[in-house]
């Protein structure tokens, strides 16, 4: 089956969905995510895979930053799913110099909006926009 170029977005965003999930699961169990994505009977897609690893293999600096910038809120007070959406996009800015900064503040929004609640919108978002504030100025 052929794609048209306008499904690598989609399937972008169906790659955070699947890592968020991957995500929350390793983090509500308390094990490495790395082991979860291990557990998958069908391997999830190569930037799931990709989000999933570069979470886990950065998570010491993608933590300190999202400290750094929470305002009040350590990662250890976070609920799960607003930590896990955080880490994704985090690791997006600092790792992924190809995906556009509005991309990820758009998909952070987006899947905040449908998998979190309404004050936590806005605390996501603003962690997120002053952490792309610091490690993509001007963008």
């Amino acid at each position: 089956m052929s794609r048209s170029p306008g499904d690598a977005i989609g399937s972008r965003r169906e790659a955070r969905e699947t890592a968020l999930g991957l995500l929350y699961a390793a983090h509500t169990r308390g094990v490495d995510p790395l082991e979860v994505l291990a557990e998958q009977p069908i391997p999830p897609e190569p930037y799931t895979v990709q989000l999933v690893e570069g979470v886990a293999g950065n998570i010491h600096e993608l933590d300190d930053l999202i400290d750094n910038y929470s305002e009040g809120w350590s990662t250890g007070r976070m609920p799960a799913i607003d930590l896990a959406l955080i880490r994704m996009a985090v690791y997006e800015l600092a790792h992924q110099h190809d995906v556009p900064t509005s991309a990820v503040l758009s998909e952070v929004v987006e899947l905040v909006g449908e998998y979190s609640t309404e004050k936590s919108g806005r605390f996501v978002n603003g962690v997120v926009a002053r952490i792309a504030e610091e490690l993509r100025p001007g963008s």
